[in-house]
């Protein structure tokens, strides 16, 4: 991590207090999405899985700040990039695993201990590859198509697995169909973040565009069902999303594939 302190414009006066404060308020978004992911393991570990859910959500939504807020202020710094890589390690990274751990860890107990060690060994893999993915992201900042990012974005690969565990924890008995359903989704979400699949990325939207009134019909619907039913909806979303690109690559590929007695020349 770069230790070299950020300067602080030397301004005096209302100015410079206006400068500081416009300065700190990225980190404080980053803060939130920490405290967010904080408070999420604590509720997962008193048993208030609904909670602990929409709690990963919370830091999503400070997630999509911290960063939007430094470019629109021109206050992006290096500590600022470590200090979000961080705070989504443990908003993104643990808090999703140790939810799932606690919600069917102990239920998928009561069927053997190798039934508990599969739950233990799919949270802990979900953990893994969100560093990974992480460690990654932040090699290759840089380059590569700013389009897209390669692998699912580990917040996507928590709110899928927050919101499987919401949706999930409304069934009284789930059952170790449900139990091995959840924690198979889990492995698949921390698979998907160190694949190379391309996933769209929302930061490169440019939010000045005139917007076509289809979107203005339909992103009011989604948020409307969104609140009447919010793990419903959520894990409808983010499973489509996780989805999409895998099932586009296989698309393509059974497209290419030439049929079966065809002769490729002539």
């Amino acid at each position: 991590m770069d230790d070299t302190p950020v300067p602080i414009p030397r301004e005096t006066g209302r100015r410079g207090q206006v400068r500081r404060g416009i300065f700190l308020l990225p980190n404080l978004m980053t803060t939130g999405c920490l405290g967010s992911g904080f408070y999420a393991i604590i509720s997962a570990i008193n048993g208030e899985f609904s909670v602990a859910g929409g709690a990963v959500f919370v830091a999503m939504l400070f997630d999509g700040l911290d960063g939007r807020i430094a470019r629109w202020t021109n206050t992006e710094s290096q500590f600022g990039k470590e200090y979000d890589s961080l705070a989504d390690m443990v908003a993104f990274g643990l808090a999703p695993a140790l939810l799932a751990f606690q919600w069917g860890a102990a239920r998928l107990g009561d069927y053997g201990p190798l039934w508990e060690r599969f739950g233990w060994l799919a949270s802990f893999f979900f953990t893994m590859c969100a560093a990974l993915r992480l460690a990654r992201f932040n090699v290759r900042a840089g380059g590569g198509d700013k389009r897209f990012f390669e692998g699912l974005p580990s917040p996507s690969a928590a709110a899928l697995v927050a919101a499987f565990v919401w949706f999930s924890h409304e069934w009284r008995a789930p059952g170790l169909i449900g139990l091995a359903i959840a924690f198979a989704t889990t492995a698949c979400a921390g698979a998907l973040m160190v694949s190379s699949f391309p996933y769209p990325s929302l930061k490169q939207v440019d939010w000045n565009k005139r917007v076509k009134l289809a979107y203005v019909v339909i992103v009011p619907t989604f948020l409307y069902f969104i609140a009447i039913e919010p793990p419903t909806m959520l894990l409808a979303m983010f499973a489509t999303f996780a989805a999409s690109s895998p099932l586009l690559w296989a698309w393509r590929r059974l497209r290419r594939r030439p049929l079966r007695g065809t002769s490729s020349g002539g």
